[in-house]
């Protein structure tokens, strides 16, 4: 077992030079290279030593007024009084430039002796893993993999490389879990299914022996609960990303490159295409099918398929230019029954005239 760290001084950190920064985001440099960036800030509060992001708009109006040393900018923007990094997504840009400039600590290096670490464990070199951080039997870490503190991990688990898990995460039995990926803290993963038989006036509890596979490059927000398969697996496909507070039932299929917004609830045996997009309070009923490209309305109830590069909104979930008209409407519903019941009065008092 191999588990050596070798970190960077966090205080000697001397910052890196704008054309550095600008091969990491794949960008055109103008300016002064040379120019020396020790981290990112916003707009109106950035330093001479800092970097920040004009994306648009007032943003470029007034990039002379940002003391900000360089700039990522849309490509194709001229400024000869900065020095700026021209990129076809500032947006995405400035997200690998904060990620460059990410100095946060993780747990210390190599393996706690306030760790209990079961029988048959094994990893690759450079990982962390901190005080009070519980590992099952036979559990198998790739390289640079970070276990914060409190974190459980149960009998048979499997994780990748440059996996990050924050503190308190549980991560049940048999869970799969590939590379470069991050969970953040409290989320449960691989708990049991919620799955009962009626019988008489009570219930039976269904056993759930499957699994939780979680594919490369996926993100799980806090607080998320994904419970593992009756079987088979639960499968979060690679590049999904989930907000805090969202819930996965089991035999559950996440498509590549999903997003998955806060409170939304998915209930079991659903299959979500690629590149969906649940928003917040979204609620899936069971054993249905979202297609790839599809968009689900915040707090839109979706109770029968969604075809691929549909957006429903409204519960029960309808197209969501339908449910605009539906919504326009609504306001004016008080004012319409008023005159509805002025027009069945003034019919009834026609009926009830003598003829």
């Amino acid at each position: 077992m191999t588990c050596s760290h070798n970190a960077e001084n966090l205080n000697t950190f001397a910052g890196l030079p704008a054309s550095r920064v600008a091969k990491a985001v794949k960008g055109r440099i103008s300016g002064d290279p040379s120019i020396m960036i020790r981290g990112a800030a916003a707009f109106e509060s950035a330093r001479p030593d800092e970097i920040t992001l004009a994306g648009g708009g007032k943003f470029l109006k007034n990039i002379g007024k940002t003391a900000a040393g360089a700039v990522v900018v849309p490509s194709g923007f001229r400024c000869d009084e900065k020095t700026t990094i021209e990129t076809d997504n500032p947006h995405a840009a400035f997200a690998r430039v904060l990620a460059l400039f990410d100095r946060s600590e993780g747990p210390a290096p190599g393996i706690s002796s306030k760790a209990a670490i079961g029988a048959g464990f094994s990893c690759g070199g450079d990982i962390s893993i901190a005080p009070f951080v519980s590992v099952g039997e036979n559990v198998s870490l790739g390289e640079r993999v970070a276990l914060y503190p409190g974190v459980y991990i149960g009998d048979d688990v499997v994780l990748g490389d440059d996996v990050k898990i924050f503190p308190n995460v549980t991560i049940m039995a048999k869970t799969r879990i590939g590379s470069r990926v991050c969970i953040h803290a409290g989320s449960v993963i691989g708990s049991d299914g919620f799955g009962y038989a009626p019988e008489g006036s009570g219930y039976v509890k269904i056993p759930h022996s499957g699994f939780v596979q979680i594919d490369d490059d996926v993100e799980i927000g806090s607080c998320n609960t994904i419970d593992r398969a009756k079987f088979g697996k639960t499968h979060i496909c690679r590049g999904v990303k989930t907000d805090n507070l969202v819930h996965i039932a089991h035999n559950v299929t996440v498509g590549e490159d999903t997003v998955i917004v806060a409170q939304a609830g998915i209930a079991g045996s659903v299959t979500i295409g690629r590149h969906a997009v649940l928003a917040g309070q979204a609620g899936i009923a069971g054993h249905l099918e979202i297609g790839n490209n599809a968009t689900i309305g915040p707090r839109a109830g979706v109770m029968k398929p969604v075809p691929d590069g549909s957006v429903v909104s409204g519960t029960p979930a309808m197209p969501h230019r339908q449910w605009l008209k539906r919504l326009r409407v609504k306001p004016r519903l008080p004012e319409m029954e008023k005159r509805l019941t002025a027009v069945e009065r003034r019919l009834k008092m026609i009926e009830d005239e003598p003829h």
